[in-house]
């Protein structure tokens, strides 16, 4: 699946039979598969997206902060307060922005227990603007695995293997009937996906180093004096997974290799916000686990949420789902919410499920069992 995996790891019975064909799963490491490289914290974005067509993307946002409060997920991740500050002159650059004006703007501050505006004296040197507020960072090394197991334990197949063209799906599920629904949650793998040659789907690549160090408050500001692709942020994961130094927003970069000079200034910066992170000892008092590198699906008009008439018909739905950028993680059980909804809407045309049992369960084309998200 991807960030949008919750689509096939409801809570509720299943009703559907469904079928996951992923390229790669948790436990893997690949240049295409970006979800165990994510921070994954949870911060407010100011989205992109279609007036027409498509789901509002602060809509889901907000949807799936429910959600994720609602869940007990104590292992895989913790509640902590968050430090998010704006420079002025580095605004106008992000693509997702991230000052204290999204507080207000989509009602993040309805979803976080906590919220605050930061006064000028508590701000780092060189920053503008900032809030704290308490939100969610996920330890993806167990929350992937957790997911995977919630798929399995409500009977979902999955299958191992790269698709070429949507179509394919279709005569993909065991049973060997055709499916009924298809969700194409393939991230940036919609590039090159028959049927749907998204190329306005890029890379935006962010590059991180996970360190043994705990850190205190974590820590988000929306650039740096290093270039217009880096930025910074610190987010300590929880069950002893380390720290995520980061990192970068490098917009049609497709390399894979960590640049060691990147690592370093990463560092650097990270140790002047959080002087506690390394113990006051400066840059030698951090302990390097490793670096990674992982590539956002980025696209161009926003996410792509919504049902493709194009190659839809009267006995198969066809839905979209990829676009997340750096917020997957985050906007997860939104999305799959509005999926269900879609999905939910067609069945029900056909009368194929009894209106009063609910839909939870779909079949996935994905990048991975998780798709991305959230290197910030």
């Amino acid at each position: 699946m991807k960030a949008n995996a919750p689509d096939a790891a409801p809570l509720e019975p299943l009703v559907n039979s469904i079928v996951t064909t992923t390229k790669q799963m948790p436990g893997d490491y690949d240049i295409e598969y970006a979800s165990p490289w994510a921070g994954a914290a949870f911060q407010p974005y100011i989205l992109v997206c279609p007036k027409k067509k498509t789901a509002d993307g602060n809509a889901v946002l907000g949807q799936s902060c429910h959600s994720w409060h609602r869940l007990s997920l104590k292992l895989v991740s913790i509640s902590r307060e968050l430090t998010s500050n704006a420079r002025t002159k580095t605004l106008k650059a992000m693509t997702c922005l991230l000052d204290h004006f999204s507080l207000q703007t989509h009602g993040f501050v309805v979803y976080s227990r906590t919220t605050a505006t930061l006064k000028q004296e508590e701000l780092p040197k060189g920053v503008d603007s900032g809030f704290k507020y308490t939100g969610v960072c996920i330890n993806t090394s167990l929350y992937l695995p957790w997911l995977l197991g919630q798929c399995r334990a409500q009977g979902v197949i999955l299958k191992r293997g790269a698709v070429s063209h949507i179509d394919d799906l279709k005569t993909m599920h065991h049973s060997g009937k055709p499916a009924d629904v298809l969700v194409n949650a393939s991230g940036l793998l919609a590039r090159d996906l028959g049927g749907v040659l998204d190329k306005s789907v890029v890379p935006i690549r962010g590059q991180t180093v996970l360190v043994r160090n705990e850190a205190g408050p974590l820590y988000n500001i929306s650039g740096t004096d290093d270039g217009d692709a880096e930025i910074s942020y610190l987010m300590m994961r929880a069950s002893g997974g380390g720290t995520v130094l980061g990192g970068t927003y490098d917009k049609g970069n497709w390399s894979q290799e960590p640049d060691m000079n990147i690592a370093k200034r990463i560092i650097k910066r990270c140790v002047a916000l959080s002087p506690q992170l390394a113990n006051e000892k400066g840059v030698e008092g951090v302990e390097i686990i490793g670096h990674g590198v992982g590539l956002r699906p980025w696209r161009k008009d926003g996410i792509r949420l919504e049902t493709d008439f194009d190659f839809s018909t009267k006995e198969t739905l066809v839905v979209h789902n990829y676009g997340h950028a750096g917020w997957g993680y985050q906007g997860s059980y939104g999305c799959a919410e509005y999926v269900v909804e879609l999905v939910e809407g067609f069945q029900k045309d056909r009368n194929v499920v009894d209106e009063a049992k609910l839909w939870r369960f779909l079949h996935l084309l994905s990048s991975a069992i998780v798709e991305r998200s959230t290197i910030p």
